[in-house]
């Protein structure tokens, strides 16, 4: 592997200078176009050969999203007959990477309530009025259009995610307050992000407050539920995972009624809103089954749980390249300052995060954690809501936007912080 690395660094050398060929004999177009995926390719490749920069391989690979999508978008937003902004594919893939999100997770993470009730009062009332508020003083500062700045005040709105909890590790802060703020977030978002969303954002795009609602639910609760049920029955008795098993033999005939007749005889006499409450039911059910299942798979192959965050950063990847190329001709109006906009709402999280967990007397490591917590939002969630209202190409370029810069500056504060212990506390 290491070979394979120290070669792709060479090939990354060519590639760079073939670009800069290509860029200064402005005659010869097709030079620099495939040279700058070269080098992001083989970059993003050999960049595991450096060990000061090995931890940054995953946010190499999202900016050769980034660099792919905006040099060739027709090619990823359709392959065939196949639309890759599909709302029920984006759906699916969403789903995907907040299971993968949610293996990560457990619901013994619930258990550091006990011990940090005060650090995740701070964390959530900071994260979900912080980020949100200060999105919509970004909007009003750069003159972003609507939808736009529709999606910037939305990933602002957005629980944090699995990054915050890597982040912290990597900073050597307090893991167990990180892990619980982000369940508790996770948990909250349904009800909070599109309460946020209609205060914030209802002047600027249409926002249904309980679709929306339902929305997260499908893309944020049943995944992880289904990611729960599985870490239930890994420590669960006998007689636990018999009910358990029968349970989803309960929602596998259901489904299947459903799909063969119940649905058209209830959907003829329900309202919308009760065919809407009924699909995010059906929804759960299947993700009963969904656990159960993936649970008999990991009784056969228990290294399984190792593999699935890999699916949840090709999940992300993809809506970060189908993201890029459908807003390519608002990138290039708007991405300088839609990148500045990120960095100072990043930044901002990190500083109030910080300084807000001090002034209310947490110690300094869980101030690190709560800077965490609040300056890293999901972005994958932020991109999965903007997908099923069919605005990828606006709502979510924030998304796209937002989540590069989030990981490498996260892993730059991460390492800064690491290197620079607390001293005078003790480490969580």
């Amino acid at each position: 592997m290491k070979a394979l690395q120290k070669i792709c660094l060479g090939i990354s050398t060519i590639s760079l200078l073939c670009l800069l060929a290509g860029v200064i004999m402005t005659a010869v177009v097709n030079i620099w176009q495939p040279a700058a995926v070269s080098l992001a390719v083989s970059f993003a490749i050999g960049i595991g050969a450096i060990p000061a920069l090995k931890n940054y391989q995953y946010t190499a690979w999202i900016i050769v999203a980034v660099v792919a999508a905006m040099i060739y978008p027709h090619a990823f937003l359709k392959w065939g007959s196949v639309d890759l902004r599909n709302k029920w594919l984006i759906l699916i893939i969403v789903q995907m990477v907040m299971f993968g999100m949610g293996i990560q997770m457990s619901i013994r993470d619930f258990s550091g309530l006990a011990s940090t009730g005060k650090g995740v009062l701070i964390g959530l009332a900071c994260h979900f009025s912080v980020m949100p508020l200060m999105g919509l003083l970004l909007t009003k500062i750069f003159h972003f259009e609507p939808e736009i700045a529709a999606g910037i005040i939305l990933i602002g709105s957005c629980s944090s995610g699995l990054a915050s909890n890597v982040m912290v590790y990597l900073a050597r802060a307090n893991l167990v307050l990180s892990v619980t703020v982000t369940a508790m977030a996770t948990l909250v978002a349904p009800f909070l992000t599109p309460l946020l969303m209609r205060l914030l954002a209802g002047t600027l795009i249409e926002v249904k407050f309980v679709a929306m609602m339902m929305e997260i639910i499908k893309i944020v609760i049943v995944p992880i539920g289904a990611a729960f049920l599985h870490d239930y029955l890994k420590h669960a008795s006998p007689k636990g995972k018999r009910n358990a098993y029968l349970i989803t033999a309960a929602c596998v005939i259901w489904l299947a009624c459903q799909y063969l007749f119940l649905w058209d005889m209830m959907s003829a006499i329900m309202s919308p809103e009760a065919a809407q409450s009924l699909t995010v039911f059906n929804f759960l059910t299947g993700a009963f089954i969904t656990g159960a299942v993936y649970h008999q798979l990991y009784t056969r192959y228990t290294k399984i749980d190792q593999y699935i965050p890999y699916l949840s950063m090709f999940g992300i990847v993809y809506f970060t390249t189908v993201t890029t190329a459908a807003g390519r001709d608002n990138l290039m109006h708007v991405g300088v300052l839609l990148f500045l906009a990120s960095v100072i709402h990043n930044g901002a999280g990190y500083f109030f995060g910080y300084w807000l967990s001090r002034l209310f007397k947490l110690d300094k490591n869980s101030a690190r954690t709560i800077a965490f917590e609040v300056g890293l939002q999901n972005g994958g969630m932020a991109s999965g809501l903007a997908g099923t209202m069919g605005k990828l190409s606006t709502v979510g370029l924030a998304a796209a936007v937002f989540s590069p810069w989030m990981n490498i500056s996260g892993s730059i504060l991460a390492n800064y912080w690491r290197k620079h212990p607390v001293k005078d506390e003790q480490a969580q």
